[in-house]
């Protein structure tokens, strides 16, 4: 089981000599799966980082991007969230110990929504909320609470973000807002990296 993603030169030979040693390599978490909050380093001089934050950044050894274990090595699966669910973390060994495929869900945020019997926030206050493309794992909790989704899982199968970030951006949500805030914990989520990328150059005029 490994958290955490690849943003120094150890982390990439570790990750190898890991896999070489392991029968079952399993991600946990949005930084193993997706780079994580970190990973927005990605959009900027790692250097200029460095030399902003760090006395001495001689001395640092760093990569100039974080990146998710599975761009590194194979991986078995990979268990999303941002934390993740401890229940989903137990199918997932049971599972491997039996020989078969874990069982996690798939769908997006807005089945669970229905389920728990919570009114939609983007229909009835026109909260920005990524429910509709985001994987369900976290038991719909923001949407419970008043507040949009934020992705905290990653995208969901075949999710459309190009049709909801014009939904957003109808709503009078900024194109800066919306690239904000697809680029959260899991910005490097190819889907999500895509769009934000798709609307930042919109924004350059490219």
């Amino acid at each position: 089981l490994v958290e955490g993603s690849i943003t120094t030169p150890d982390d990439a030979a570790r990750i190898h000599e890991v896999r070489r040693n392991a029968r079952f390599l399993v991600t946990i978490g949005a930084c193993a799966t997706a780079g994580g909050i970190q990973a927005l380093r990605n959009w900027g001089d790692s250097v200029e980082y460095l030399s902003s934050v760090y006395a001495s950044p001689q001395y640092i050894r760093t990569l100039a991007t974080s990146t998710a274990i599975a761009d590194h090595v194979p991986v078995d699966f990979e268990l999303r969230g941002c934390p993740i669910n401890k229940h989903q973390l137990l199918e997932v060994l049971r599972a491997l110990l039996a020989g078969r495929h874990p069982r996690t869900p798939g769908h997006c945020v807005c089945l669970d929504c229905k389920r728990n019997g919570t009114v939609c926030v983007m229909v009835s206050q026109g909260v920005p909320c990524l429910g509709p493309v985001t994987q369900a794992g976290c038991g719909a909790i923001c949407p419970d609470y008043n507040r949009g989704c934020y992705g905290c899982y990653g995208p969901a199968a075949q999710p459309n973000l190009v049709s909801l970030t014009g939904q957003f951006q109808a709503e009078g949500v900024g194109r800066e807002a919306v690239i904000h805030g697809l680029r959260s914990f899991n910005a490097y989520a190819p889907e999500f990296r895509a769009e934000s990328d798709r609307l930042a150059d919109q924004s350059s005029g490219f």
